[in-house]
Formats: C-alpha cells, sequence, structure tokens
C-alpha cells in the first residue's frame, strides 16, 4: 500500500482517494503550506478483499491529518471516521449539527456491524488479516463523536491558518452540505467547492439545495449523470395502483428502504398522498430501530424540512399501552416497531398495510424476516425504491425467474415486483446541468467525482458542450492543483 509523504505546496492541490470512477468510499485530500485535511472519509461498500484492504489501510499516515471535513452522515462518506481516529488522527472533525447527530447513531450502528463481522470471521477461520480486530468499536465511535466540530450553514470558518470554510445546504439530505473553501495567501485568492452529494429541488422534502458556491476549481458529484427520474406524478399514480390493487386482495405492501434518508423520504410521501385521497388511508409500520431514532434526529431540525415536510414528517414517539414493542402516534396511521416479536406477528398477520423496513437492497435488514412470511404470497406486493446493485437479492428480484434464494433455501416470487426509482435523493441530470448554469461565464474548473464512468462522462459531454472545457474525470491517485 503506498504512503504518501506530507509535501509543502505553495499552491493548494486535490488528491483524490476515494470515490473516483466510482460510488462509494469518497475522500479527498487536500494539501496546502503545511497542511493536509480530508474532505471526507468514507467507507467503501464492497464484499471483496480489495474493500476490506481499502478500508483498513489508509494511504497516508492518520496522524498526518489536521482535520476532516464532512459533507453529510451516509456511511460510504463518513463511515471510516472512526478508524482513522483509531490510527491516530485527532484533529477536528468539521460538520453541520444535523451531522454531528445523525454521525453518532449511523457510526455506531456500523461498529456493531463491525465487531459482529470481526466475532464471526474468527469463528469461522476467515485469512489472519481480517480476523485480528474490527474495523472500529464502540470506543472509537464516542472518540470520533468528542472530535466533532459543528459549524452552522454558511457561517464562514478559519479552520487553519489562511483557510475558511464555509457550509452550504445541499439538499441530499439532513444536515448534507456543499463545502465552499476559500484559500488566502501569498498571491491570489483561491476557491473550493466540494458539492458533496447534491440533493433534488423538485422532490419537496428537504430545503432545496443552495447554489453551488462559484469556485476556481468545483469537484461535483455525478451520481445520476445522463439519467433522469421518475417524476412525483408518476410516482404517486404508480404507488396508487399498486396499493390499490393489493389492498383489493387484503395484501401488504412491504418496502425495502435503507434507514436514513430513503426511509423518510418515502413515509413523507406516503402519508402527504393519504392526506391527499391518493393512496387508501392505512397502516404504515416502520421496521427498523436505526429509522425511527434518525426520525427523532429530523424532529430537531424542522428548519431543515420544506414546510409541508414538518406537517407530514413530524413524528412524536409515544409509547401506546395497547401494544408492547410499538411506538405509535395517536393521530397518524403510523407505527415504529422496535421488537423483533412485534414484527414477526404484523409479518404474519392478514391485515393490509404498508410494511416499510430496514435493507434497501434485500441484502441484510429486517426486509429478510418479512419476506420468509410474505414473499411467496400472491396477495402482496413489493415496492423497491431504492437502486439494487447487480448481485443484490433486489436486483433478482427484478429478475425474470419463478424464484429466488435467500437464507439457504428456495422460495416463490409470487409477490408482485415493482420498482419505483423516483425516490433518490440524488440530483439527475438535469438537476446537476441547472446547477452549473449560473456559472458559465466564470468556467471554472472541473473534476467529477462520486459516479460511474459512465455516467460521469454523460454529464462531462453535456458539460462540455455548455463550455466548461477544463473538465475531467480523476482515477484513484491522480492529483489536481489549483494553480
Amino acid at each position: 500500500m503506498q504512503v504518501v509523504r506530507k509535501a509543502t505546496s505553495r499552491s493548494p492541490t486535490v488528491t483524490f482517494w476515494g470515490a473516483a470512477q466510482a460510488v462509494t468510499g469518497s475522500m479527498h485530500m487536500v494539501e496546502w503550506a503545511d497542511e493536509r485535511f480530508l474532505l471526507d472519509c468514507g467507507l467503501v461498500m464492497g464484499w471483496g478483499s480489495e474493500a476490506q484492504l481499502r478500508n483498513r489501510f489508509f494511504p497516508f499516515a492518520p496522524a498526518s491529518i489536521s482535520a476532516v471535513l464532512l459533507s453529510h452522515a451516509h456511511v460510504d462518506h463518513c463511515g471510516n471516521l472512526p478508524n482513522l481516529v483509531r490510527q491516530g488522527f485527532t484533529g477536528p472533525i468539521l460538520c453541520t449539527p444535523a451531522t454531528r447527530d445523525l454521525l453518532g447513531i449511523m457510526l455506531a450502528d456500523s461498529a456493531r456491524i463491525h465487531e459482529n463481522e470481526a466475532h464471526v470471521a474468527d469463528v469461522i477461520a476467515c485469512p489472519e488479516e481480517f480476523t485480528e480486530r474490527p474495523l472500529f468499536t464502540g470506543k472509537d465511535v464516542r472518540r470520533t463523536i468528542e472530535q466533532c466540530v459543528t459549524i452552522p450553514y454558511d457561517e464562514p470558518h478559519e479552520f487553519a491558518p489562511g483557510v475558511m470554510v464555509r457550509f452550504v445546504d445541499a439538499g441530499h439530505l439532513l444536515g448534507s452540505a456543499m463545502i465552499a473553501l476559500r484559500f488566502n495567501g501569498p498571491g491570489k485568492e483561491r476557491r473550493l467547492t466540494f458539492t458533496g452529494d447534491l440533493g433534488r429541488p423538485s422532490l419537496g422534502f428537504l430545503r432545496p439545495p443552495a447554489p453551488m458556491p462559484p469556485a476556481d476549481l468545483i469537484l461535483c458529484e455525478s451520481t445520476y449523470g445522463g439519467r433522469l427520474h421518475q417524476s412525483l406524478e408518476e410516482l404517486s399514480a404508480k404507488l396508487k395502483q399498486v396499493v390499490a390493487l393489493t389492498f383489493d386482495r387484503n395484501g401488504k405492501v412491504l418496502i425495502p428502504a435503507f434507514s436514513l434518508g430513503r426511509t423518510q423520504i418515502v413515509v413523507h410521501y406516503l402519508r402527504r398522498w393519504m392526506a391527499e385521497g391518493k393512496i387508501p388511508h392505512v397502516p404504515i409500520y416502520i421496521d427498523s430501530p436505526l429509522a425511527a431514532a434518525i426520525s427523532e434526529v429530523h424532529d430537531r431540525y424542522p428548519e431543515c424540512l420544506q414546510a409541508p415536510s414538518s406537517e407530514f414528517l413530524r413524528i412524536p414517539l409515544r409509547n401506546d399501552p395497547s401494544r408492547s414493542g410499538i411506538r405509535k402516534n395517536s393521530d397518524s396511521p403510523i407505527h415504529f416497531i422496535r421488537d423483533r416479536r412485534e414484527a414477526r406477528d404484523i409479518s404474519v398477520r392478514r391485515e393490509a398495510c404498508i410494511l416499510v423496513a430496514s435493507g434497501g437492497m434485500c441484502e441484510a435488514g429486517r426486509i429478510i424476516n418479512h419476506f420468509e412470511h410474505n414473499l411467496d404470497d400472491p396477495r402482496n406486493s413489493v415496492v423497491l425504491v431504492s437502486y439494487q446493485a447487480p448481485g443484490s437479492l433486489g436486483r433478482k428480484l427484478l429478475e425474470r425467474g419463478p424464484t429466488v434464494t435467500f437464507r439457504g433455501r428456495r422460495w416463490n416470487k409470487w409477490a408482485d415486483v415493482v420498482d419505483l426509482n423516483g425516490f433518490s435523493g440524488h440530483a439527475d441530470q438535469g438537476d446537476l446541468l441547472r446547477f452549473f448554469e449560473p456559472l458559465k461565464g466564470s468556467a471554472p474548473r472541473v473534476r467529477l467525482v462520486h459516479g460511474d464512468l459512465q455516467h460521469a462522462e454523460a454529464l462531462a459531454e453535456s458539460l462540455r458542450i455548455r463550455g466548461f472545457t477544463d473538465l475531467e474525470i480523476p482515477r484513484r491517485e491522480d492529483t489536481v492543483t489549483l494553480a
């Protein structure tokens, strides 16, 4: 593994160590003068040995990093922070207040998973390099949260000599931010904007993203380059049809969803469309303790939500004396399930309902428990609202074939399977081009990150046509200088 030496630079440089021609492991290192800091420190998501090696070993000395600037709390952007701390990083982690609150929840959950995986690997005698210890522990997470320094949106903050940072609302996730940097040194001022993940202005859940801060160099995500999302009108019409057909059969609508971001968006629109009469009023069960905790964080930051979202999403969790294990809001059809026994009771009960459960790609999470009782029942429907990676159970559900295999046995795929991909919190091709429109006259340098090569190239082609000619799609280990 290559180790980068600390260098003194008169002009700021950026080295791309993650999410370069890929959508995982976001991590870019900025060097200027005697300072070295990271933009994000995310986990590389995957099951192979390469992903494990990249997560476990950094291509630089963690103790040499003076600060981390964090765009948001998705684990592909923040998930390796406790490992960085464990290996010697002691500097501040700068983020918005909402990101810090979500960070504690997400990293604690990741620590539990890593500790469990390390224990299982030790039991089944996996290769030695992966059984020494978990990637990080709960203790590392607590130290990580202690190093967080929160900065509200739009308040400039000098975190290193001559380096100012400003967090700008990215509208992608609660607390998500574009990171605008200004370097004041000998010669001219230099500016760098890192978009993190950009949200969708038309989604109507979080506040819309702010304008992209002008800069000499822009590092922009390209996740949905070349692609357009389904409109909200298409989503509501399709979901209305699915729900009506399923409830006519007295069946359940099962929705696998990631606990952070996607669950909150989906629940918001389910409640909104029920209130507008677009889908029937039925109970909504959310089987994800993690999503329950995350929804409580949303309740603390109503100013980050659009006004209608506050009305439909804010859920004061009260104990319901009639049903232990379920937390229920008396004036809404939403029930948060926290007990596995209650989840099983609802799963086997013959009741028309919508059941949102953790496990966006159906590879893990509580959705698997519900599939065991409901996937082979033709009364039910499965609505997939997240990207389904090749090889995942979710992708196999979408493919032709009468059966799927999980938990060591083959199951009949008799429930209807519907793909609704319009709930994504990422900007699509049209959104991204509109973000760049006000910057055409300044002709900044652009580097596209956080996108598979084909999608980054599709966005790059459209941006070049619009006059952004100094544009590249960096590979891992590439470096660019703010000359």
